[in-house]
């Protein structure tokens, strides 16, 4: 059962003491009717439902974060070595392309060709290239369905150089088309030729919609872990590769549900993406890093721990004059990090406020865990409250405390970052995530995400 409290600085968490630990706050459903109003057609806007890649096993949520966690440490390090990668990369090599994402955390089922044949896409936010491996492959991964063959899709062409997607890639050369090489750090990479097709989106026949000349890289040489759960990447970034971009969608919305919850997930695109509710919702800047115009960062101005503010240096989460620094939201991340100097003020206030041991086992992999009474239902912690430019967002419980009973440990789903700081998919749980690009704005709408 969940139940909250209306404390000023502390919430209130209920404990379920045979799988795990519920922590709650005040969370308010928003209203429904201008999102099912539409019809589910390109000019009105689309859903995609989303599935979490670990949805349908039988793992604890702080299993499931433990997993992302480990499925994020090389995501963590290409998003924080992206900048200097991109200052001291080389124009005149063919090979060396700036630093993506990549991976992720959620999947999107889509079709692609004439006749369509669907497959699972990792979604990401982090990078730009739409791509799917292809027939014949020099190299390709184990994938969950077959393998693209281009040969057998009447839809399928190839993009010339000249193309102004063909411009846009950030590493290419002209051979029988346009070649693109993708890299997405380490020794992750999709490379092979850009073409044009024809993609299919929605879950059933009704809302299905087919979108023609949608650009995408038909990956032949395809390297690297953390793909094999999904057989191409569709990216959501701001650079014109994406599929917001090329769709000339300026609004698109996701909402993710409790990943210990196997209820589906949503991304909303075109008008479908608009929000019509009298319920709170807070509206900050998108702020562009010109190094890195295809991540969506944020304008957080500060943290709040109870009701005390933590001291940390305007500066900390703003865009430096070099490019680095700043705050991103991602979606393919799972726990949010924070840079050092922030990190440590947080973890040592939330130590202060909460009236638990500090387990420091390290057995979770998490950098700040207590140990939970034994015998007790209910478990007070300090609320935690980012403030953003243009509102403040308080997270519910259960999207910062990850806890399970059978390990006797409740942990501060948050960590240590170098530079950039990242605002990671458990604390978007069950909030809706509205990006307007012609506004430059994001906003975060409070909503029961299996309700939409």
């Amino acid at each position: 059962m969940f139940m909250a409290t209306q404390n000023y600085s502390k919430c209130v968490i209920f404990v379920t003491l045979l799988i795990t630990i519920l922590f709650v706050t005040p969370i308010s459903s928003t209203s429904r009717k201008s999102l099912n109003s539409h019809h589910n057609i390109f000019q009105g806007g689309f859903r995609v439902d989303l599935r979490h890649v670990d949805s349908g096993k039988n793992l604890t949520k702080l299993e499931r974060v433990q997993h992302g966690i480990d499925r994020g440490h090389t995501r963590l390090q290409r998003l924080n070595v992206v900048l200097a990668a991109s200052r001291t990369q080389d124009s005149s090599s063919q090979l060396e392309a700036p630093v993506h994402a990549g991976n992720g955390e959620y999947l999107m089922e889509l079709s692609i060709g004439t006749p369509p044949i669907s497959y699972p896409a990792v979604l990401d936010t982090g990078s730009d290239l739409i791509w799917t491996q292809c027939k014949p492959c020099s190299q390709c991964y184990k994938q969950p369905t077959p393998i693209f063959d281009p040969k057998k899709s009447s839809t399928f062409s190839k993009l010339s150089c000249s193309s102004n997607l063909c411009k846009a890639l950030p590493s290419s050369s002209c051979n029988d088309g346009c070649q693109y090489v993708y890299s997405y750090g380490d020794y992750s990479m999709t490379q092979g030729i850009l073409g044009s097709e024809t993609f299919t989106f929605g879950d059933d026949k009704k809302n299905k919609v087919s979108i023609k000349n949608i650009g995408f890289g038909c990956g032949e040489d395809n390297e690297g872990e953390g793909f094999e759960q999904a057989s191409g990447l569709v990216g959501l970034g701001r650079g014109p590769l994406s599929l917001v971009s090329q769709l000339k969608e300026q609004k698109f919305s996701y909402c993710l549900t409790s990943m210990d919850d196997n209820k589906k997930s949503v991304l909303l695109l075109g008008s479908l993406a608009n929000v019509n509710t009298k319920e709170v919702k807070i509206t900050t800047p998108l702020i562009k890093n010109p190094l890195q115009p295809s991540f969506y960062y944020l304008s957080l101005e500060g943290i709040t721990v109870g009701d005390k503010r933590l001291s940390i240096k305007k500066s900390t989460f703003e865009v430096g004059d070099g490019g680095s620094g700043g705050m991103i939201i991602d979606s393919g991340t799972t726990i949010t990090y924070l840079e050092e100097n922030a990190f440590v003020s947080l973890k040592k206030e939330f130590i202060s406020q909460t009236k638990l041991p500090v387990d420091d086992s390290s057995s979770t992999g998490l950098d700040v865990c207590f140990s939970l009474p034994l015998g007790k239902t209910q478990v007070e912690i300090p609320k935690l409250v980012f403030h953003f430019e243009g509102g403040d967002l308080e997270l519910p419980g259960e999207n910062y405390m990850i806890a399970d009973s059978n390990l006797g440990v409740a942990c501060l789903a948050m960590g240590a970052s170098n530079g950039m700081s990242i605002f990671g998919n458990v604390q978007q749980q069950n909030i809706l995530v509205n990006y307007d690009l012609q506004k430059e704005t994001i906003t975060f709408v409070p909503t029961q995400c299996n309700n939409l």
